[in-house]
């Protein structure tokens, strides 16, 4: 079934950059940002067909019994839901390129929105956990703790988003403890491949927000319910620090008036012209970090996957 997702993937990615393309679907570059105005006017919301590749495959599984049980459903409507929240984002930025008007939701309406869902998944997900996550604090206490890590989740991935290659490589690379695990993991890392095909440097599409919330919340779900939530930080370290470096850049500036880091997120630290690395070295290096940091993860659950 991976490798059925990933040709649709493929087909559907290369489809969609072909009616972006028509239609003038273009990515807006910010002028503050990193030197990417060559990147002006390619695709973006990427995510919106190897979402619908990877829901088109699952469902027909699951109504018939091979895609697993509750748990992958619940991981699924939690994927498609804040995939909805960040396809609104994208669809906000298409718009606004193509008539003007708003650019995108504010953290004021989208932290909203993925409390919401993220609080619909603890609720279900907390009792289908296979171990106590919070002892001592109960049912409502591992409910607090999902939904914070299923928000926290969404929003590290889609801060490690912005390189050609950077985010779908790191979420295979994060998702392979849970392959053999979880189905809707399984489905997912398909979907990426066949994204990858045309995200990898140069870029030809560039993922959006919806790619991005699906996959956060993809990993979580499979960590939370068939690994150790507390692992999904440890291999999702760069994420992780992708967000921490923002997070840490606004209250620096906000403080203080000094910025820690020339640019943020992280990544984007690293091809700012003082520090000098190339795109694709930034994005070959994260990986690489996010592979070691998996592979402790892969031997804390005993070698297995």
């Amino acid at each position: 079934m991976t490798v059925i997702v990933a040709l649709l993937s493929w087909f559907l990615v290369g489809l969609f950059i072909r009616v972006s393309k028509a239609r003038g679907w273009g990515q807006p570059i910010r002028v503050d940002g990193p030197a990417h105005q060559h990147k002006e006017g390619t695709p973006t919301a990427g995510g919106v067909p190897f979402v619908l590749a990877m829901t088109a495959v699952f469902f027909p599984l699951y109504l018939t019994g091979h895609a697993g049980g509750t748990r992958e459903l619940v991981i699924m409507l939690a994927a498609l839901a804040m995939g909805v929240i960040g396809g609104i984002d994208d669809l906000l930025k298409v718009r606004s390129r193509m008539v003007g008007g708003k650019k995108e939701l504010l953290a004021r309406e989208k932290f909203p929105m993925q409390i919401i869902v993220a609080l619909v998944f603890a609720y279900v997900a907390a009792p289908l956990a296979s171990h106590e996550l919070l002892p001592g604090l109960g049912f409502w206490g591992d409910v607090a703790l999902l939904t914070f890590v299923m928000v926290g989740s969404v929003n590290a991935f889609n801060f490690a988003d912005g390189l050609d290659g950077l985010l779908g490589g790191i979420a295979i690379i994060v998702l392979l403890p849970m392959f053999a695990l979880s189905p809707a993991a399984a489905l997912l890392t398909g979907a990426l491949l066949g994204f990858l095909w045309f995200n990898a440097h140069p870029a030809r599409v560039f993922m959006g927000d919806m790619g991005s919330h699906a996959i956060g919340a993809v990993a979580a779900g499979a960590y939370i319910l068939y690994a150790d939530v507390w692992l999904l930080p440890i291999a999702a370290i760069m994420p992780v620090i992708a967000v921490l470096s923002v997070v840490i850049q606004v209250i620096s500036f906000r403080t203080r008036g000094k910025r820690v880091f020339k640019m943020s997120p992280i990544q984007h630290h690293f091809e700012h012209p003082d520090v000098g690395w190339p795109e694709t070295h930034v994005v070959m290096r994260f990986w690489m970090v996010t592979a070691l940091a998996t592979a402790g993860v892969w031997w804390l659950l005993g070698g297995r996957p």
